[in-house]
């Protein structure tokens, strides 16, 4: 009996530990967060995880979220918010080798990209859970910083303060270019942000490439991001009419985007010379913390080589552990007309 007793009980063990690991995921601890309760139904198999003001459906293959679903409201986004903290940390409740973890990111060259932005935590507990690599996907350092924060989740916060009521708001990536780290973390080809409000009964998402020369593209419907991401969200949305419609003959490109400079590099400066020539570039301002030398030869280098006026402002990273490395990094924040 001994002996039997032994096989059933590892087969107990090993099936209450994958049993979270399903396509069909429950979310039992926050299913307020999502739309009528309806969780989506996905074709990858995944890990549900609650947070306090969002919820991630996790993919242990990928080590990145399939989705994060947030439920954001006027009241809530124009209380007063807690600083930003970015102590990333590593999601202890999925096994070791599910994880993605900071040594993944680190060199890699792509962002800690936020699927529930630390923008939208309205507590110091929340703020602090967002920076779970759970809720991390390697996002293009330009397009995280640049195109995503200001073309993406700002405009969504915005309407969010506009909205008459609660709206839910679901992010996430798909495709693979490829992978970083030693535990192999997908890069997503293609990013999504998915906006649904139910007073309006309307839907329409953001779907942008993960490169850093990603252009801003018209919202695209409901409908066409279920059949690009397999997803059904399960959304009441009834006919086109609810649905914003993509613009085809219009193009809209991102207002901004930073260039990093962690040493000189004169292909950068180069390429900002060459677009300020071509016509395409209304202003530039260059921001530096301790590395003043690099930032004033940038500036004296562009100058001499363009009739443009540029502006130089110094400021701090917020104090942290993981951002260090940035004190002699110069951010050339480049406007585009």
């Amino acid at each position: 009996m001994k002996y039997i007793r032994k096989p059933i009980l590892l087969a107990i063990l090993l099936a209450a530990l994958l049993s979270p690991l399903s396509a069909f995921a429950l979310f039992e601890e926050c299913k307020d967060l999502f739309p009528n309760q309806q969780v989506p139904t996905s074709p990858q198999a995944g890990r549900d995880l609650c947070f306090d003001s969002f919820a991630v459906y996790y993919s242990p293959v990928d080590k990145k979220p399939i989705y994060t679903v947030e439920k954001l409201s006027r009241e809530q986004l124009l209380a007063p918010h807690p600083r930003r903290t970015n102590q990333f940390y590593e999601e202890a409740r999925l096994p070791m080798g599910e994880r993605s973890l900071l040594s993944d990111y680190r060199g890699s060259g792509f962002d800690r990209g936020h699927n529930a932005p630390a923008g939208d935590m309205i507590n110091e507990r929340s703020m602090a859970q967002s920076f779970s690599l759970a809720n991390m996907m390697p996002q293009a350092r330009q397009n995280n910083q640049g195109i995503w924060a200001k073309n993406v989740e700002e405009p969504t916060r915005q309407y969010a303060k506009r909205a008459a009521g609660n709206i839910y708001v679901f992010t996430g990536s798909t495709g693979n270019s490829g992978s970083i780290g030693k535990s192999k973390v997908t890069i997503p080809s293609h990013l999504f942000k998915l906006v649904y409000d139910p007073l309006k009964n309307s839907a329409w998402a953001y779907w942008i490439e993960n490169t850093d020369q990603a252009n801003m593209a018209p919202p695209i419907t409901y409908d066409d991001l279920v059949k690009k991401t397999g997803i059904d969200f399960h959304l009441p949305i009834g006919g086109e009419a609810n649905q914003t419609k993509p613009r085809p003959d219009k193009l809209v490109i991102g207002g901004w985007y930073p260039v990093f400079f962690d040493e000189y590099s004169a292909g950068k400066v180069g390429e900002l010379i060459t677009r300020i020539k071509e016509g395409k570039v209304a202003s530039i301002q260059i921001q530096y913390d301790q590395n003043a030398e690099l930032a004033k030869k940038l500036l004296a280098q562009i100058e001499s080589q363009t009739s443009m006026s540029i502006s130089l402002t110094q400021g701090s990273p917020p104090d942290s552990n993981s951002v260090s490395y940035e004190r002699n990094r110069v951010t050339v924040i480049v406007r585009l007309k």
